[in-house]
This record gives C-alpha cells, sequence and structure tokens, in this order.
C-alpha cells in the first residue's frame, strides 16, 4: 500500500485550468481499484492519495498518467506501509 504526497510546484491558477482531467484520472483509477481515498491537503499546496497498489513501478507507471505530472504541476512522494491495523470498516486492506 501507498501513501502518495503531491506537492504543487506552481500557482493554483495553473494547478486548477487541469483539475478536471486529474479528477477524471482519479476516477478511472478509483474504478480500477487502484485508489481507495484522495483529497487536499490544508493549506491547499497539494494532495494526498491512498493507493493499494502493491508494486511500486506499477504505481510509477499509473503517475505518469497523471495531469498534473504530464504538465509538472506538481511532485510526488511515494510512501509504501503495511497496514498492520485497520477499523472494521477498512478490513480488508490487511486481508491477502
Amino acid at each position: 500500500m501507498f501513501i502518495i504526497n503531491l506537492t504543487y510546484k506552481t500557482e493554483l491558477d495553473c494547478v486548477d485550468q487541469f483539475l478536471n482531467d486529474h479528477i477524471e484520472f482519479l476516477n478511472a483509477q478509483y474504478e480500477l481499484g487502484h485508489f481507495l481515498a484522495s483529497g487536499r491537503k490544508i493549506p491547499r499546496t497539494g494532495g494526498v492519495i491512498l493507493s493499494n497498489v502493491k508494486n511500486k513501478s506499477e504505481l510509477e507507471k499509473i503517475i505518469k498518467r497523471d495531469p498534473f505530472k504530464i504538465n509538472e504541476l506538481a511532485d510526488y512522494e511515494l510512501i509504501e506501509f503495511v497496514p498492520s491495523k485497520t477499523s472494521e470498516e477498512l478490513k480488508f486492506l490487511i486481508e491477502e
């Protein structure tokens, strides 16, 4: 599992120009089961995505299709972790 930490590299008005395309990218990844949660940071300096993709190189390929990445609007930090405890609602995350 990965936490994807996005940090914007440009002004918000540039980010906003590609926001709808980014949301379409996110929606496609949710439909494929790759992403579990996502949202803006506060203050709005970027965002965070929780991904259940198991392979870092596969996740990097997915991220390359993000309009924010394509247009060099954000830096991406991938933090891999193994959940050892979750709420009952998220128990599926640790079941293999």
